[in-house]
């Protein structure tokens, strides 16, 4: 039988699970999973913008817009996660 103190580890383990890897997928009715896979999306769309910005930086006849529409369009996506959050 596990003791008070071993239970209330146990308990304070699994709240820091919850809070850390849980709470904020659930947050927008999403799994870990799924959450972790648009996180990775959205991250390499960001870095790809980075990219073009910096090459746009030394060659401005190219990306002209390749990093604002980016930025852009991923502000959008995660306004429309906010508010179905939010509803």
């Amino acid at each position: 039988m596990a003791t008070t103190k071993q239970r209330k580890l146990e308990e304070s383990q699994g709240g820091i699970v919850d809070r850390l890897f849980l709470e904020h997928p659930r947050s927008l009715d999403m799994s870990w999973a799924g959450h972790g896979a648009g996180a990775v999306k959205v991250g390499l769309q960001l870095i790809g913008a980075g990219i073009a910005a910096l090459i746009h930086a030394v060659v401005p006849g190219i990306f002209g817009e390749t990093a604002s529409t980016t930025v852009i369009r991923m502000h959008d996506h995660i306004q429309k996660l906010n508010a179905k959050r939010d509803a």
